[in-house]
This record gives structure tokens, C-alpha cells and sequence, in this order.
């Protein structure tokens, strides 16, 4: 056992640096495709660069500039602008998969006549040698394999975004987190994508199918998680042990 651990370690610096993150805190989502050179995933939202704050009322007015009225489309357009995302998932697959092969084959190689030589072949070669049957081979193969997936998944959530860009086609790049804490333990939820205007309904809701380059993350950290986690010893050696 001694040795496996010290093969374990030793394989370690010869394995990228993500994967042996993986194995300790998990798998991470991948940033969103599309928009990740022109906007970072982790932004700033700068206040200032919203409209300015409306003014008051001038005299003998009920209109105040910047102000949003009853008739102005309400849903989220600009930077800083929040989004309620639904999320509700309820997808099951299931495969099943099964292969066999299986091959036989034979050949038979001769040389009763080289140049007159065959004669003379039996004094350098083993006793027995006969040139009609000089080469032969045979070989079979088989192979059988089954594999099947069931898998069943099913989420329902709501959650509040904000808009951090507005791409030069008009769609909107989302990122929102909400994070509850009961007692020691700590529910996390994030979301992030590129959703269009024309998709945010008038409610100022989007569904996440809606949601292009989706990352959608649900999960916790605490007592409960540290027990129910694989301790990361181990899942160093499940994940590199070479056999």
C-alpha cells in the first residue's frame, strides 16, 4: 500500500494543475463561450455609468426627465439593469448499448518451387520442413461489451441576475448569485449566459432555456458538505491510481 501511495504522488506533477483541482474541490463550469473575449466573467458594475438619477418635477409638470413612465418598456436592457431568471429543469435520459465482434481467420503459405533450392532447404532448417506448407498461420478474436445510463434530474428555482454587458448585437450577458445560510451550512446558487431582449418576457422574466452558454451551478458548502464529500487523499489516488 506504502508503494501505490508513493506511485500515486510521484504521478502527481505529471497531471495538469485543474485536474488535480477537480479531484479535490470538484468539477467546475466552464466560462461562457461566446462573449468571454469581449466581457471577463467576473465584471465590476460601475454605478456611474448608468443615466443619471431623475430630476425633480418642473413647475406646472408631472414629467420628471429620466423617469420611467407607465407605456416605457420596463424590462432589463442596460448595464446594471436585474433580470429574474426561472429555472426549472426536469430532463432524464437513458441508453443502452451493446457491440460483439468476433473474427476467425487462417492462411496456408507454401514455396514448392525457389529456384531449386527447396532441396536444399531441409539441411538448414529443422527436420520435418516441407516447402508445400512452409508458412502458417490462424488467429481468432472476440469481443462482447454492454454499457447503459439512467440518469434523472429535476430543479426548480428562481433567481435574480444582473446585466453586466450589452454586446454590439444587442443581446445581454447575465451573471447572478444567491447564496442562503442555515445554521453551518451554506446553499449557493449561480447562473450566468447571454440571453436576447426579444426573450425577456413583459414581466422582466426569462426562462432558462432561453439562456445561450448557460452555466447554471447549484450546490453548498458546510458540515453536511465536508462529511458527505470524498476526502481529498482519497480522491487524489481514485483519480490517479493506474490500475
Amino acid at each position: 500500500m506504502r508503494k501505490f501511495v508513493l506511485l500515486a504522488l510521484a504521478a502527481l506533477p505529471l497531471a495538469a494543475c485543474s485536474t488535480v483541482k477537480e479531484a479535490v474541490k470538484g468539477p467546475e463550469l466552464a466560462p461562457v463561450g461566446y462573449p468571454s473575449a469581449l466581457v471577463p466573467r467576473d465584471q465590476t458594475v460601475l454605478v456611474s455609468a448608468r443615466e443619471p438619477a431623475p430630476q425633480p418635477a418642473s413647475a406646472n409638470s408631472l414629467w420628471r426627465t429620466g423617469a420611467r413612465a407607465f407605456f416605457i418598456d420596463q424590462r432589463a436592457s442596460r448595464v446594471g439593469d436585474i433580470l429574474t431568471v426561472q429555472i426549472d429543469i426536469d430532463d432524464s435520459a437513458q441508453t443502452k448499448n451493446t457491440t460483439s465482434a468476433q473474427r476467425t481467420s487462417g492462411m496456408t503459405a507454401g514455396v514448392p518451387h525457389l529456384l531449386g533450392l527447396e532441396s536444399s532447404l531441409g539441411k538448414i532448417l529443422p527436420g520435418g520442413f516441407d516447402p508445400a506448407k512452409a508458412l502458417e498461420t490462424n488467429s481468432q478474436t472476440a469481443n462482447t461489451g454492454s454499457g447503459s445510463v439512467s440518469r434523472s434530474e429535476k430543479i426548480s428555482l428562481t433567481i435574480a441576475a444582473v446585466v453586466s454587458a450589452v454586446l454590439p448585437n444587442g443581446n445581454l450577458v447575465i451573471q447572478g448569485t444567491q447564496e442562503v445560510r442555515t445554521n453551518a451550512e451554506l446553499r449557493q446558487l449561480t447562473v450566468s449566459g447571454i440571453v436576447r431582449p426579444e426573450d425577456i418576457s413583459s414581466s422582466n422574466t426569462i426562462k432558462h432555456t432561453q439562456i445561450a452558454e448557460a452555466r447554471i451551478s447549484y450546490g453548498g458548502r458546510g458540515d453536511i458538505s465536508t462529511v458527505q464529500k470524498t476526502p481529498a487523499g482519497q480522491a487524489l489516488v481514485q483519480r490517479f491510481q493506474p490500475f
